[in-house]
């Protein structure tokens, strides 16, 4: 039987696979079948976890942080590789494993308490969509986070253009999240739209790509502030994914569900 015990498992197993492909998509000058592979088999690895914990739990493991946590990896390591056999930046595997690794340790460090309760408000057919969609946003705007970094380094063209690719498409998954979130809001709480300290910092972040966007497509701004721009727009998606949790606000915070137990 799958659980959170045998955790350390699949994640050491999914780690290396990961860095091995990692360390052959930079020995090759071409898109490595091997890198590929690997990549493809640590994901893999991690997603039978997941299928096997939503066995286990008799519900989605999208309840608290550590199960938010597992699923970004998940992505993460998706976003990756499609980053990869796209645009065939040797490096890029290196850095999206980086950010998954850097999530599946801390709930090595930090394990919870995983049981099969469901708040009533989250037995809902909202609940899965809008939780899934917003992650697979958040990791691939984390590349687009990785390409912005990079960039301020390395002056090249492409990786703006690049960055414009996973920013429309990170931006239109978050734009069906938010959506998928006021239906299910509406639903759970009579209102559509509260104000919520997750929702507010939802909408920061939301409009902070909203400006990358319109200083692309309208505006004459130069790559470096363009590459800031969605350095702190990704700091604020990382304070509205669980930074808002410990802010003392928070604490009255419908979306108080989302914490760890």
């Amino acid at each position: 039987m799958i659980n959170w015990d045998n955790f350390y498992v699949f994640a050491t197993l999914s780690v290396g696979l990961w860095l091995a492909g990692a360390v052959f998509a930079l020995r090759s000058s071409t898109r490595s079948r091997m890198a590929v592979g690997f990549t493809i088999a640590g994901i893999m690895v991690l997603g039978i976890f997941i299928a096997g914990l939503w066995e286990y739990l008799q519900r989605p493991p999208l309840r608290t942080m550590g199960e938010t946590r597992l699923w970004y990896s998940f992505f993460m390591g998706i976003a990756g590789l499609l980053t990869y056999i796209r645009w065939k930046y040797r490096w890029i595997l290196s850095f999206s494993i980086l950010l998954s690794t850097v999530f599946v340790v801390i709930n090595l460090l930090k394990p919870e308490i995983h049981d099969q309760s469901l708040m009533p408000a989250l037995q809902s057919v909202w609940f899965i969509p809008h939780v899934t969609v917003y992650m697979f946003s958040y990791s691939v705007l984390g590349c687009a986070f990785i390409i912005a970094v990079t960039g301020l380094f390395c002056h090249k063209e492409e990786y703006l253009q690049t960055a414009d690719n996973l920013v429309y498409a990170g931006v239109a998954f978050l734009s069906i999240g938010m959506l998928l979130g006021s239906l299910w809001a509406k639903e759970a709480w009579g209102n559509y739209w509260s104000w919520d300290p997750k929702e507010t910092w939802a909408v920061i972040t939301w409009m902070g790509y909203l400006i990358y966007i319109h200083l692309r497509l309208f505006g004459r701004v130069g790559s470096k502030s363009l590459y800031v721009l969605l350095i702190f727009s990704f700091l604020a998606l990382q304070m509205c994914w669980y930074g808002v949790n410990y802010l003392p606000a928070a604490q009255q915070s419908i979306h108080l569900y989302n914490r760890n137990n």
